[in-house]
């Protein structure tokens, strides 16, 4: 075997390499950025379902109070929340900031009717939006962490190099809930 055919060999088996390892950062890079658009769309899931619990106590609100109610159901429509099958980052905070206003709404109503905030079903409604809201903060932790992984992968050396070439960029995380953060004044 002549040194030209070794030569040859060794730049073929360094570009198959290169190639090989290439395609597995990119399957990589794929796999991470699906796993960050899943975490969304479950925010988004999520975010809908406590939407249609929220219709539902302004439609048990019509049965004790008219004029609130009508209220309710302008809050209701003025924020429609966005159930897009690719939800951005900045979908899912509009979203939430709707979401958290419609209910503030609805609670001070509730506050106003003893017999609403009695009533069984409004109840359990509650019980259900409070639920929604857990799942909500759960898949917002899931995201951000999804994206924190996304991000370093993307970020990190030589990785990086083949993401821009690839296109793949940093997400972005979900805005902090500022209203959450605040603790109370205990002193």
């Amino acid at each position: 075997m002549s040194t030209t055919s070794i030569i040859i060999i060794v730049v073929v088996a360094i570009v198959a390499v290169a190639v090989l390892w290439v395609i597995s950062v990119q399957n990589k890079l794929v796999k991470s950025d699906e796993f960050c658009n899943n975490a969304l769309k479950q925010i988004n899931v999520q975010q809908i379902s406590r939407f249609d619990a929220l219709k539902a106590l302004v439609k048990l609100t019509r049965e004790y109070a008219t004029h609130e109610s009508e209220t309710l159901q302008k809050v209701v429509e003025g924020r429609k929340i966005t159930s897009s099958p690719s939800p951005t980052a900045a979908d899912i905070n509009a979203n939430e900031a709707a979401l958290q206003a419609m209910s503030a709404k609805l609670i001070a109503v509730a506050e106003a009717y003893p017999d609403l905030k009695a009533n069984a079903t409004y109840q359990q409604t509650m019980k259900d939006i409070k639920g929604y809201e857990e799942n909500v903060r759960l898949s917002r932790m899931t995201f951000n962490d999804t994206v924190t992984r996304f991000n370093q992968q993307v970020r990190s050396f030589p990785t990086s190099a083949i993401a821009g070439m690839l296109g793949f960029s940093r997400r972005e995380y979900l805005a902090e809930e500022v209203n959450k953060k605040d603790y109370p004044d205990i002193f």
